[in-house]
């Protein structure tokens, strides 16, 4: 295996764990992939890191829709195990078995720094389980909605940085086909009236809206390219840092887009209670 797969001072041992890595140290292409995507967004997070080190050195890192927690482990193996020793990660994932798995690699590898919920995302928010505030939440191709919920946990937790890399957002497609205007009645409907562009459409709105719903929390939002295109298909990467008090203006431009689109149904999932 070529030597820049792997970044300074990451875990073979861990990375073979995980199944990213086989026996015998090598990759094959959806490895290599992961591997890279994983690796590449460790980069926009670092910094973020270290501002938080520097300023609370016991923070929480919430991670939703886990999965089998590879940036959970990740992040820990990176970064957390030999600068932010009293930081921790919390995985929350759905499905049972991925948590238990989870949690023996956990012990087996002595990350003792991670802990692991199945809890629906939806569900975190109320759940005693989890403090209630967290520092930073991750979502790595939280499916649909579980983005939303994501955003939702961390406006409730005041989390100081939100990662997000949004996946398969069908709800707003779905609800732009089932809400279509006549075509004549505005001309920006034939951005939509195609059942591709629908998809397509419906998949960059939902990320319009979710900055918009973090800049009227008062978040700073970059949105930026995760990796190359030949490597992932959703691939965009949001990174939004809690800055200051909720900003109106880009709540009224949110609102006025659902509107524009005949989405005003939609505004209770846009707009979190402040």
């Amino acid at each position: 295996m070529s030597t820049h797969e792997i970044l300074p001072g990451q875990s073979e041992a861990l990375l073979k764990a995980l199944h990213i890595l086989t026996r015998d140290g090598k990759l094959n292409q959806d490895s290599r992939r992961k591997l890279k995507q994983v690796n590449h967004l460790f980069q926009f997070i670092q910094p973020a890191l270290q501002e938080l080190q520097q300023v609370n050195p016991d923070f929480t890192i919430v991670d939703h829709g886990a999965g089998k927690s590879y940036l959970g482990f990740m992040l820990v193996d990176l970064y957390l195990k030999d600068h932010a020793p009293q930081a921790s990660v919390i995985g929350i994932e759905r499905r049972h078995d991925l948590v238990t798995r989870a949690e023996q690699l956990a012990q087996d590898t002595g990350f003792a720094q991670m802990r692991f919920l199945a809890l629906d995302a939806r569900d975190a928010i109320a759940s005693t389980a989890l403090p209630d505030h967290v520092d930073m939440v991750t979502a790595l191709h939280a499916c649909d909605t579980a983005t939303d919920d994501a955003i939702a946990f961390g406006l409730a937790k005041k989390a100081n940085y939100m990662i997000l890399v949004p996946c398969c957002q069908a709800e707003v497609a779905a609800a732009l086909r089932q809400a279509k205007r006549p075509y004549d009645d505005d001309p920006l409907s034939e951005l939509w009236r195609r059942p591709i562009h629908t998809r397509e459409f419906g998949s960059h709105l939902t990320n319009t809206l979710r900055c918009l719903q973090l800049e009227a929390h008062g978040y700073q939002v970059t949105v930026t390219e995760l990796v190359g295109w030949e490597h992932a298909i959703k691939n965009e990467l949001i990174i939004a840092k809690r800055k200051g008090k909720p900003q109106s203006k880009p709540a009224l431009k949110l609102r006025q887009m659902l509107d524009r689109v005949g989405l005003p149904a939609l505004a209770d999932r846009f707009f979190f209670a402040r």
